[in-house]
């Protein structure tokens, strides 16, 4: 019997996974991950890299992306809370170019399995957020890329005019200046 339920979303090969919680006066306790669970729901993983990341409130990282080392993303959030987001970059995919949003908390204990081939970013929605994320290649420099945050022909409605970004982020080409996508 597994501690995880896995919810199709409207992304090809996403999925939303709530585990199971066991709580008590004491606290609670959750498995994060199962490789057996995981295999069970058709998801044959294989994790080379964790990553931890803390920001405070209205930073927007991504939506980022590897060519040539995609990364397959488990993710959650520890503490706070973030809306999430994903963009299916495959061509072959039948959602090919079409982004879901999802709001993932300390509360709630939520993950996200973002397959390769997606770009990925987040928002946060309170102060003190972290961020960990489980990856199935590691992270190269010279191999990233990205989209910008407030590209008009995705128009992700994150809920906010001036989130805090780095240099880079701000700087990202649109989707369709992006000479790259996923085969």
């Amino acid at each position: 019997m597994s501690n995880f339920n896995f919810i199709k979303t409207d992304l090809e090969d996403v999925y939303l996974i709530e585990p199971k919680v066991f709580g008590d006066d004491r606290g609670f306790f959750m498995e994060t991950y199962n490789e057996k669970s995981f295999e069970e729901s058709g998801l044959d993983l294989d994790f080379v890299q964790d990553n931890h990341s803390k920001s405070g409130k209205n930073v927007l990282r991504g939506l980022h992306f590897q060519k040539k080392h995609p990364q397959g993303k488990l993710i959650r959030v520890v503490s706070g809370k973030v809306l999430d987001v994903a963009v299916d970059l495959r061509k072959s995919s039948p959602t090919y170019q079409k982004w879901a949003k999802f709001e993932l908390s300390e509360e709630n204990k939520k993950m996200l399995w973002v397959p390769k081939g997606f770009a990925h970013g987040f928002l946060t929605l309170t102060e003190d957020v972290e961020f960990l994320y489980k990856c199935t290649d590691l992270y190269y420099q010279e191999d990233e890329g990205g989209i910008i945050w407030n590209d008009p022909d995705l128009n992700i409605d994150w809920g906010i005019e001036n989130p805090t970004l780095s240099e880079k982020d701000a700087n990202w080409p649109a989707l369709k200046d992006l000479n790259f996508n996923f085969e």
